[in-house]
């Protein structure tokens, strides 16, 4: 059954989930900058822009706490932190990029030792995407077998429509739920016709290919060649969808204090670093090693799927030009 709704009643969806309490996050602009931010209104969303940063902070904050201290005379006062207390949150206009790198954090953060703070934050979260329409010359989804009409890791999913009103798709019991308790604002009814899907100018990339020469060619003189120019400044993994690395600190001073965990990057030359002084990867070619066999060859061998959605948002950040798409395209020739 074809669902659709209008814009207006878009928005009237959004206000009414606000009023009801529910944390709205979709593209806004905050000091002229697109991010995924909680709305006050439905006015401020945008939908023309892809936002800088991906939609994973609304299940992986940048940082949070997750326990707190306390000292008083010589008593010592530990509170975890209850994932219990994370507010419902409906996350709208998530671009497929951003959307399919939802479940690929699903399978690392439910491994072995179970992250309730990101699991919790995720069973509360229903994410309705927006395919796109309009894609620039860092875009590569394609290159990685998604399109910019992906479903996968929606809820609910709406396709632009001539005039400005969306088709729906459902995709799961949350999206159902969703429509369920707003009903009188879809309808199954629609003259208009979808509007064209974006076109990303790269093709599809041989994966198998690709895994297979990262297989043998740990040592190959390659990364140095592609590396050196790296500067190691984190910002690829701070923009990316997929990467999920972190750290845990403790900050304040002998009386009080919290435990915390914060976004981190395996371009770090810290993130290596023992505590004896050695570091396995002391050079930043074989950091960015690390990187290109992570998305493309580890996380394979784990999960059985790429770490990558192509969103290009750590092309466009780059402070010196590097572009993954390339690099990933040159392997699967060297395969050839």
């Amino acid at each position: 059954m074809n669902i659709y709704i209008t814009q207006q009643n878009l928005n009237t969806l959004i206000g009414d989930l606000i009023a009801q309490g529910i944390r709205v996050v979709a593209p806004r602009l905050n000091a002229g900058t697109p991010l995924y931010e909680p709305l006050t209104g439905a006015a401020e969303m945008i939908t023309d822009r892809l936002p800088k940063r991906s939609a994973k902070e609304a299940c992986f904050p940048v940082c949070e706490d997750i326990m707190t201290y306390k000292k008083e005379g010589q008593k010592v006062t530990v509170t975890d932190i209850d994932p219990a207390r994370f507010p419902e949150t409906v996350l709208v206009g998530v671009r497929p990029c951003d959307a399919v790198a939802i479940p690929l954090l699903d399978a690392v953060f439910s491994w072995d030792d179970k992250d309730e703070f990101f699991l919790e934050r995720r069973r509360k979260t229903t994410v309705i995407g927006l395919a796109c329409t309009s894609a620039d010359d860092a875009c590569f989804c394609t290159a990685v077998g998604l399109s910019p009409g992906e479903t996968k890791g929606s809820d609910l999913f709406l396709t632009p429509l001539e005039g400005g009103d969306y088709a729906c798709e459902t995709l799961s019991d949350k999206g159902e739920a969703l429509i369920t308790a707003h009903t009188t604002l879809f309808s199954e009814v629609s003259s208009a016709l979808p509007l064209p899907l974006a076109k990303p100018y790269a093709e599809k990339f041989d994966l198998k290919k690709v895994k297979a020469w990262l297989d043998d060619n740990f040592e190959n003189p390659f990364w140095d060649a592609i590396a050196t120019r790296c500067v190691g400044c984190g910002a690829c993994a701070f923009v990316c969808p997929a990467c999920h690395c972190f750290d845990i600190v403790d900050e304040g001073t002998e009386k009080a204090g919290k435990r915390r965990k914060y976004w981190d990057a395996c371009g770090f030359w810290k993130f290596t670093h023992h505590a004896s002084g050695h570091n396995p990867r002391d050079q930043q070619p074989k950091r960015y090693r690390n990187r290109i066999m992570h998305k493309f060859k580890y996380y394979d061998d784990k999960f059985g799927q790429t770490l990558c959605s192509g969103c290009g948002r750590c092309i466009r950040v780059c402070p010196v030009g590097i572009d993954i798409a390339q690099i990933v395209e040159e392997i699967s020739k060297k395969q050839e």
